[in-house]
């Protein structure tokens, strides 16, 4: 009878607990912040070593105590770049995908007012894409996909894919159908390319211009091959504040004309209906006022790209936009944004 009535008290704890959580993470007033470009893996995909290599696997350990002590009050996990996107073999990817997601969809499953998902999908093939993102959405409750930009294919990785052609408009048609949103993270280039672009100065490799130049393109293909024409609310997300394009968006709209491309509006105008960016690994508060002007707040978001960037950097530049923001506009970026976007309260 005791170690019943243990049982019972844990699990009284554990739903007075659960029910405090939720009301904190998705009252709209909550000081806590939302983060959703955040990176975990799985051993047989898991890159580095020490202790980004046991950051990027653990979710309830030093993970959810840094997500105490600095108030993130809920996470959307995702497979670290380059996942299913630098798998070759589209049934070895398929395969993976699939792995990937029922994996971390185990590991969360315990606490889920705490922890969110971003489906892996191979995008060898567009309609597997699609039904996998309509499983692990429907089933699984994820909220949406991650995509690490190009997926890569052929014998010596030497095909690259992109999603802006016509032959994916199955897999956009099922991400509006389930509205949801896609996010677009970076990867490394394959090999080829990474040594003729960079082989003069490796140092370039990654974030600091690697990464930016290589997804920026794919995003601005989604934009001129028509894809927002076509589905006119899908909604995508570009980390990083938005991989550089914001900053320049009056040149490109100047150099992309609408009429000289297969889209219907320029550059902008999607910024303000399809595109969303995070603050992802970019904190610049110059910068971010910039962007604020140029494609509103209610287009950009919070996150840290937690473990490749430390979690206080993050968490310690947004709680210090006191001066710059309005309460309503930091909340905004903190959270209010991201349960609009994620559909938090539905």
């Amino acid at each position: 009878m005791k170690q019943l009535h243990t049982v019972f008290r844990q699990i009284a704890v554990f739903l007075i607990y659960q029910s405090f959580t939720y009301a904190r993470v998705w009252n709209d007033t909550g000081r806590g912040t939302i983060a959703f470009e955040e990176a975990w893996s799985i051993p047989e995909l898991a890159r580095g070593t020490g202790t980004l290599r046991a950051n990027l696997l653990d979710i309830h350990n030093q993970r959810l105590t840094l997500m105490d002590q600095l108030g993130v009050d809920f996470m959307v996990l995702s497979c670290a770049s380059p996942c299913v996107q630098g798998i070759s073999d589209p049934a070895v990817a398929d395969a993976m995908a699939v792995n990937v997601n029922n994996q971390l969809a185990s590991q969360i499953s315990n606490n889920t007012f705490r922890f969110g998902a971003f489906a892996a999908l191979s995008m060898h093939n567009a309609s597997e894409a699609a039904a996998e993102l309509k499983r692990t959405v429907q089933e699984l409750g994820f909220l949406g996909g991650l995509v690490n930009d190009y997926q890569q294919s052929g014998s010596d990785n030497d095909t690259l894919i992109y999603y802006d052609q016509p032959e994916f408009d199955i897999f956009w048609k099922m991400v509006v159908e389930l509205d949801v949103p896609i996010y677009f993270h970076p990867r490394t280039n394959v090999e080829p390319i990474a040594n003729l672009l960079y082989g003069h100065a490796p140092w370039l490799l990654g974030a600091p211009q690697e990464f930016a130049a290589t997804l920026s393109g794919h995003i601005l293909g989604l934009c001129t091959n028509g894809v927002f024409d076509r589905f006119p609310s899908l909604k995508v997300i570009v980390g990083h504040l938005g991989e550089r394009i914001p900053s320049d968006l009056v040149r490109i709209d100047a150099k992309l004309a609408p009429q000289t491309t297969s889209m219907l509006h320029n550059v902008t105008t999607y910024f303000h209906t399809n595109l969303f960016e995070t603050t992802s690994g970019n904190f610049a508060t110059n910068l971010l006022q910039f962007h604020i002007k140029e494609i509103g707040l209610e287009r950009i978001l919070f996150s840290i790209d937690y473990p490749f960037v430390d979690m206080p950097l993050g968490t310690t530049w947004v709680d210090g936009l006191n001066d710059v923001l309005t309460p309503e506009a930091l909340l905004s970026l903190k959270r209010g944004a991201a349960i609009k976007l994620l559909k938090l309260n539905d």
